[in-house]
Order: structure tokens, then C-alpha cells, then sequence
């Protein structure tokens, strides 16, 4: 919009300055009066490709910015549900899941089917399979994230803060309550030192392209699931890695 209304005042500009120049200026200074207008044309010029550009630039930016602090939010989640095959549960302490992906042990087990035969009365038998789980051994938990660095994923990329985490409880269906996290941080702390405006609009992104909403977050309070609020696209390092 203030694009289009710097073109729209420098139209009007000039339209006048056609004007006094006709009407007023005597003949033998238009040049310097030429001169000072092509100043100002290049001046202008230079005033809409900024116009155009910071948009772009800012889009580019914000991007890099925000990849770093999702990488972040990708090692939480995959600790929270380590921890939570182990423990039932989420960790709220950002110290005890650090811990846990350094010290945790992680069961391997093996599933089989064992025939039983099982009386269905009446002097009958059938055979049914029931399914058994065995331990079989266990892993450490770090092994999952080897050249990661866990150790730090709770602080936000570019910034001095760290990623805020709470833990509760979602109803999943009636009377069914299960864990539940969210770690996340706002836009704002990210994208500090860019253009104020349109840091503005990012906190009120509504488009399905975009990271909706004034924070960054994986994980949720309000529904059952361990996502992001990042569009597809922040993945696809991630999809193209895990195929090599």
C-alpha cells in the first residue's frame, strides 16, 4: 500500500513540477532545473525498488531465521516422545529431558504370536493367536540423536531467549484423557531488528503458506498431536535426508 501510494504522490509531483517549469522557470536555467529532476527520478527510483525489495528480502530472511529455530523445535519433540515411550508422559523440566536423551535407556523389544487354545465352553477348544511383546535388550537414547545438538535445542536460535514448555492433558475422546505438550517461542523475539511493519503482519499470518499466528510452537495443549505450526515446506530437508 505505501507503494502504491509513493507512486501515486510521485505522478502527481511530477505533473506539477511540469507545470511551474513551463509557467515559471525562464529558459536558460531549465537545465539546472533538468538536472535536479533527474536527481530526484533516480532518487525516486531508488525509493520503489526498496519498496519492492524489502518485502522480498524480509520473506527471505524470515525463512532462514525461522528454519533454525524449527530445527530446534524438531529435537524437542523427538525427545518428548522418547520420554514418553519410557515414561507414559511428558517432561515439563527442560533439564530432566537434556538428561534424559544423555543418560535414558530405551527398550527394544520383539513382537511374536503364540497359538493358545482356549476353552469356549461346552466341552469345545479353539486356537487363537495372542500377540506377546518381549524385551529383548535396550538402547541408549542418545544414539537417536548422534551429531545433534540436544544439549542446546531449548535456546532460540538468534536470540537470547530460550523455547517455553508446558505439559497437561488433552481429553482425546470423551472421558479419554492423554499427555499433551507445547514448546514454543513468539515470532517477534525471532524476527527482532526487522522491519516493524511488516514484522506486524507476520504476527497476524492467517495463509495456509505461512507459520499462522504470533508464536512458533510444536506440539499443543488444546489437540492431540506432536506437530509443528510450520507449513510443509520447513520439512523437506528432512524427507530428502531421511531418503538418502
Amino acid at each position: 500500500m505505501n507503494l502504491i501510494l509513493m507512486i501515486l504522490a510521485a505522478i502527481i509531483v511530477a505533473f506539477l513540477l511540469a507545470y511551474v517549469i513551463v509557467k515559471f522557470i525562464p529558459l536558460k536555467l531549465r537545465w539546472l532545473v533538468s538536472i535536479l529532476l533527474l536527481a530526484a527520478a533516480g532518487y525516486l527510483g531508488y525509493l520503489i525498488y526498496s519498496g519492492i525489495m524489502e518485502p522480498i528480502n524480509f520473506s527471505k530472511e524470515k525463512k532462514v531465521r525461522y528454519a533454525k529455530v524449527i530445527k530446534n523445535l524438531k529435537l524437542i519433540r523427538d525427545a518428548e516422545i522418547k520420554y514418553s515411550e519410557v515414561y507414559g508422559t511428558y517432561a515439563s523440566n527442560k533439564d530432566s529431558l537434556i538428561a534424559f536423551v544423555k543418560d535414558g535407556k530405551l527398550a527394544i523389544t520383539q513382537t511374536t504370536n503364540e497359538q493358545k487354545t482356549v476353552n469356549i465352553g461346552g466341552g469345545l477348544t479353539k486356537e487363537v493367536s495372542v500377540r506377546k511383546v518381549d524385551t529383548i535388550g535396550y538402547e541408549p537414547v542418545i544414539s537417536h540423536f548422534e551429531g545433534k545438538d540436544f544439549e542446546n535445542m531449548f535456546k532460540v536460535p538468534g536470540t537470547d531467549k530460550e523455547f517455553t514448555l508446558e505439559t497437561g492433558q488433552v481429553e482425546k475422546v470423551a472421558g479419554l484423557l492423554v499427555p499433551a505438550f507445547i514448546a514454543k517461542v513468539d515470532k517477534e523475539s525471532i524476527l527482532k531488528g526487522m522491519n516493524p511493519q511488516l514484522v506486524k503482519q507476520e504476527l497476524e499470518a492467517v495463509e495456509t503458506d505461512q507459520i499462522k499466528g504470533a508464536f512458533v510452537s510444536v506440539g499443543s495443549l488444546e489437540d492431540v498431536t506432536t506437530g509443528g505450526n510450520w507449513p510443509p515446506f520447513y520439512d523437506k530437508n528432512d524427507a530428502v535426508a531421511e531418503k538418502k
